[in-house]
């Protein structure tokens, strides 16, 4: 099968995730124990790869392997460590990362916000604070020069899911249970991206941003509650990406609805390193529903699992890709494929969770490319599945 001409092959991360030691962030400070609330962690994310020195060799490894694109995440925390002072340095460092993409003939593909904030920005409030708008907007619009060389900006990574994790954080600790398409964190985060989309657009870029798809599916007679989870879990995100350029569809695993709600995984399903069930079809789900709701050009910025065993890596994103193929036969426009992860990473809480393409040595940092990278560039270099 051949895939559009002009079609995106490659692999994302997260800059908390892989770089280590952002030690301005909200996450540095949850981790740590200083965040007032927060549940503790497993494990603080150090180091973390140590991407931060390490990027072009993680370019590196992907350009070789016959990928052409890489997603990563700028880190407001770095550039904006303290309200309305902006680090050069940082600011030239991810600058420095786009030249080393552009360089080793990858396409950049940068989110501005990817899960993490200055932990400022998370003592003011958040997204559930009113100036978070404002906020967001003053950071982008001092990043010009970083992305200078990029066509495509991702504004926000996982709006839904930023707004489900404050919605449950809000339930526990004042009783209101408000679902997280319907409260003013969700209108704080499509209003920013708004903001955020359109400072980009005026340097020429094309902006969207990536919505988590959950596969809801209906148990019989569940079918009403099935809609009702979609609606203020994904659609409102969904529906909040027409007319932008495109739209990042990121998706892992299906979610049954039944009485109460989500149901657990059935007995007897495979689960991953993450207790999901394994469930290649996820992707193709989600890419449907998007193109239902608001015809927007696609990418798929996150589609993997977490698992030890590199060969059910393979087989997982071979039906992943099927997917994806099916729903370019029927006309949608789905524009790229980037995998997550490139790198195996910190999982908000935990190195356990290994989604990564390629593995590192904790004591060295030493990459080690699993066969799972080789055989996505080759799928890559082939511009499909044999």
């Amino acid at each position: 099968m051949t895939f559009n001409e002009g079609f995106l092959w490659g692999a994302s991360t997260a800059a908390h995730q892989v770089e280590g030691n952002n030690v301005s962030s909200d996450w540095w400070a949850r981790e740590h124990g200083h965040l007032e609330g927060a549940a503790p962690v497993e494990t603080p994310s150090g180091d973390a790869a140590d991407s931060f020195h390490r990027y072009p060799d993680d370019m590196r490894l992907l350009r070789d392997a016959g990928l052409d694109s890489y997603r990563f995440s700028v880190e407001w925390a770095r550039i904006e460590p303290e309200q309305r002072f902006i680090s050069r340095a940082s600011i030239d460092h991810y600058r420095r990362m786009v030249d080393t993409a552009r360089d080793l003939g990858l396409t950049p593909m940068v989110t501005l916000h990817h899960f993490t904030s200055p932990a400022w920005f998370a003592r003011e409030g958040g997204w559930s604070d009113p100036r978070s708008v404002d906020s967001f907007a003053r950071y982008v619009a001092r990043l010009e020069q970083l992305l200078t060389d990029v066509e495509l900006v991702c504004t926000i990574n996982e709006p839904n899911m930023l707004a489900t994790i404050m919605a449950d954080s809000n339930r526990e600790f004042s009783g209101i249970g408000i679902p997280p398409g319907d409260g003013p964190i969700t209108e704080h985060l499509i209003s920013a991206h708004q903001m955020a989309t359109a400072i980009v657009r005026g340097w020429g870029k094309q902006a969207g941003w990536s919505v988590a798809t959950q596969a809801f599916q209906p148990e019989p007679g569940f079918e009403d509650a099935a809609d009702e989870w979609s609606r203020t879990r994904e659609d409102v995100f969904l529906d909040a990406a027409a007319g932008d350029d495109w739209v990042g569809i990121q998706a892992y695993t299906r979610t049954r609805i039944g009485e109460g709600g989500p149901l657990p995984v059935a007995d007897g399903a495979e689960t991953t390193l993450t207790g999901w069930e394994y469930y290649p079809p996820a992707i193709e789900v989600g890419i449907r529903r998007s193109w239902e709701r608001n015809g927007t050009p696609i990418y798929v910025t996150e589609n993997g699992i977490a698992t030890a065993d590199d060969s059910r890596r393979i087989d997982y994103t071979r039906g992943a890709l099927e997917g994806v193929e099916r729903a370019i036969a029927d006309g949608i426009d789905v524009r790229g494929y980037l995998h997550w992860s490139a790198l195996d990473n910190y999982e908000w809480g935990s190195f356990t969770p290994t989604f990564g393409l390629i593995g590192w040595d904790p004591e060295t940092f030493e990459r080690q490319p699993k066969p799972s990278l080789a055989w996505l560039g080759e799928v890559a270099r082939r511009g499909g599945l044999s």
